[in-house]
């Protein structure tokens, strides 16, 4: 069979694939939903907890290349960013057919079910994975007027979610505005940024993310001190993970919505 990935690239598969590798957290999730058999992952890929018996393959960007090769997978799940090149590459060398996504909007989220479902011949669950979400993202009450955001990812130095990023369509999506799209810096993804410039950029919400950087509480309470401007712990996965964990996070983003309409 003959499938495109999300970089446009043309692979060539003698079968139906059934046995993957994922090196990417929610895209583990998503093929597991999917029906497909994760026989390999990161160490980074939590869900869903019945994937222990899933061998570790390493980190998303220090994978351990001959370790997938022996797991001889039929089809391999990367991500253009979140994985390295030369990774990739070698797992291709190797002879190793390689999936790589690419999903910085719902939009391409929503490609990507679509084409894994393709993929495993599991039309009909992706069908209805992406009606749970089309649904459940209308449902999500509107804010108004619309709140300039700041999501930090990183601390020293600080980090943000930029404008070209699927953390901020979904902010998008929740009526919110990402302040980093009046920033000089825009474009780029995932910009460092000083004490003095989140100060300029007078957000009237700093949203901090249990994840790549997980911030507690004393840091919350901290920031909003430092700064003066409400700041809010949220869930990174409901943020920032694609796929099948869109539908599993419906419920938050809906509460969420509702403590900043208050």
């Amino acid at each position: 069979m003959k499938i495109l990935d999300q970089i446009g690239r043309e692979l060539q598969l003698e079968k139906t694939p059934h046995r993957i590798v994922s090196l990417v957290p929610s895209i583990t999730e998503l093929a597991y939903d999917l029906g497909f058999e994760v026989i390999g992952k990161t160490k980074f890929c939590v869900h869903p907890k019945s994937l222990g018996t899933a061998v570790n393959v390493g980190g998303t960007k220090n994978v351990k290349v001959d370790l997938v090769k022996e797991l001889e997978p039929d089809l391999i799940l990367a991500n253009k960013e979140e994985n390295t090149k030369p990774t990739v590459e070698k797992l291709m060398e190797v002879g190793l057919p390689v999936f790589i996504s690419d999903v910085s909007t719902i939009d391409q989220s929503v490609d990507l079910i679509e084409k894994l479902g393709e993929i495993g011949r599991s039309q009909a669950n992706a069908q209805d994975l992406i009606e749970i979400i089309s649904k459940g993202f209308k449902s999500i009450p509107k804010i108004e007027p619309r709140p300039k955001v700041l999501y930090l990812i990183w601390r020293e130095p600080y980090m943000a979610a930029g404008t070209d990023t699927y953390i901020s369509d979904l902010m998008s999506h929740l009526s919110l505005d990402n302040v980093l799209s009046d920033w000089g810096e825009k474009g780029l993804r995932y910009p460092e940024i000083a004490q003095d410039q989140i100060t300029q950029l007078k957000p009237d919400f700093i949203l901090l993310s249990s994840e790549p950087y997980p911030f507690k509480e004393s840091q919350r309470k901290s920031i909003c001190s430092a700064f003066g401007i409400p700041t809010l712990l949220v869930d990174g996965e409901c943020f920032s993970w694609y796929g099948s964990r869109q539908a599993k996070s419906i419920d938050y983003l809906e509460e969420f919505s509702r403590l900043l309409r208050n």
